[in-house]
């Protein structure tokens, strides 16, 4: 507010994963101003592309973050996107690792330092109706520009710590380490979440294994996590090093582990569920996207699981996996769609409402299609199998390349892979799969 910043300004935050970056966001929402979160890895063209089409006012940042071990600055990539950037007015910037060649732009640029301990203690709250604009999150589309969701104050918040209560059975005074960067949807998921629940959320900013592999499972024991977020690529990283790093912590205050970002193989899957669960708590498979602000599907701590599945839809989320006319299908593949609004569902596209009715509206009448697809089983599990708008049909027949990615994740000597068709004069389409191999293959 001391920068005349307030109700209705865009203000960016590209910062790591610090204490700052919660406070910065919390004194956006507590102006009225709108959070346009950053990922901390952008290059100047993405940060450009944002800053611009949401007309923000100020950035929040930080000198530089630490990646193992080595200093990397972020304030000069930031500066050279600002350049094609004439809206923004104000900079704020936290000394995170103290360089000394930060560079400056006096009148635009202020220390963190100076200009946060001069504020007063107390600050008033700016009133805001239910559904002003409270964050503006950008997700890549297959094509063009990317997309930006908008979401509400009384939405994305709400959505989120539903998710995290009636899914996560996250409780008052347990602790959530979700590992994400602000600039994607977990990132303020986890803030809002965990704070309206009255629980605490933990911050990382480093390398997962670094200074040594067991990295993950030390803060876990440390600080007591209860529930732990990760990608399944993290877990194909580390398997090959081994349950020692694992044994060596007290992992005994973990619930259970939740899990999104990617597909599960169902090796790496019962490697988490043995050696990090005991064999006897959930892992919580979650899926559902920035639009949504949270999840459509997820494990829960009250159904059996199989390998790689979701116990079924959030409360709140009425989902269901249709035929290509839009019937109900069971125990076959089909799209998920969802057939009743809900509280965090985006509001549209920022200055791009066709565009957002063509993406999920335009396929079935009231009828929200998410684009993954989605199989029910005999025993009512739910299975994500790949995006719909990602299919390689090979000899008429459609093929996910979720599906085969997860068969050759499970091969042990790889840690990733990606499957993409190429022409092939016969079958219309061939698969050709890239692999990453662990290291020393």
């Amino acid at each position: 507010r001391s920068l005349g910043l307030g109700k209705g300004d865009a203000v960016g935050l590209y910062m790591p994963m610090t204490p700052e970056l919660a406070i910065a966001f919390l004194a956006v929402v507590k102006i009225g101003g709108v959070i346009l979160p950053l990922f901390s890895g952008y290059g100047p063209s993405a940060i450009i592309t944002r800053l611009n089409d949401a007309d923000a006012k100020a950035v929040f940042t930080a000198d530089g973050f630490h990646r193992r071990g080595r200093p990397i600055a972020m304030k000069p990539t930031l500066d050279e996107a600002l350049a094609s950037v004439p809206s923004v007015e104000h900079v704020i910037v936290s000394r995170r690792v103290g360089l000394e060649d930060t560079p400056w732009t006096p009148g635009r640029d202020h220390w963190w330092h100076d200009l946060v301990p001069n504020q007063p203690d107390q600050a008033e709250t700016e009133i805001t109706g239910a559904e002003d604009v409270l964050m503006i999150i950008y997700t890549s589309g297959t094509t063009g520009r990317p997309k930006g969701a908008v979401h509400t104050h009384c939405g994305f918040p709400v959505k989120a710590a539903q998710d995290m209560r009636h899914a996560m059975d996250l409780k008052a005074d347990e602790v959530m380490y979700w590992m994400t960067d602000m600039g994607w949807m977990m990132g303020p998921w986890l803030v809002f979440g965990t704070l309206l629940n009255g629980a605490a959320m933990l911050f990382y900013d480093g390398a997962p294994d670094y200074p040594d592999v067991d990295r993950v499972w030390a803060i876990c024991e440390r600080h007591g996590v209860t529930h732990l977020g990760l990608s399944p690529v993290l877990i194909r990283a580390l398997r090959p090093h081994g349950v020692e790093p694992v044994q060596r912590h007290d992992l005994s205050a973990l619930r259970g582990v939740g899990s999104t970002g990617s597909p599960w193989d169902p090796e790496s899957w019962m490697w988490v569920f043995e050696n990090v669960l005991e064999s006897r708590k959930p892992i919580l498979n979650y899926t559902g996207g920035t639009e949504i602000s949270g999840g459509i599907l997820a494990g829960n701590f009250f159904k059996p699981l199989k390998p790689a599945a979701f116990g079924g839809p959030i409360p709140g989320m009425d989902a269901d996996v249709v035929d290509d006319e839009g019937n109900p299908v069971r125990g076959a593949v089909g799209e998920l769609v969802i057939r009743q609004p809900w509280i965090g569902m985006t509001r549209g596209f920022w200055k791009d409402p066709q565009r957002y009715l063509d993406a999920y509206w335009s396929r079935w009448e009231n009828v929200w299609v998410h684009g993954d697809f989605c199989a029910i089983d005999e025993d009512g599990l739910w299975y994500i199998l790949g995006r719909s708008d990602d299919t390689i049909k090979v000899a008429g027949k459609r093929l996910g390349p979720a599906e085969v990615e997860a068969i050759v994740n499970g091969h042990p000597d790889v840690t990733e892979s990606a499957a993409i068709g190429v022409p092939d004069p016969v079958k219309d389409n061939e698969v050709v799969v890239f692999v990453v191999l662990r290291p020393g293959v």
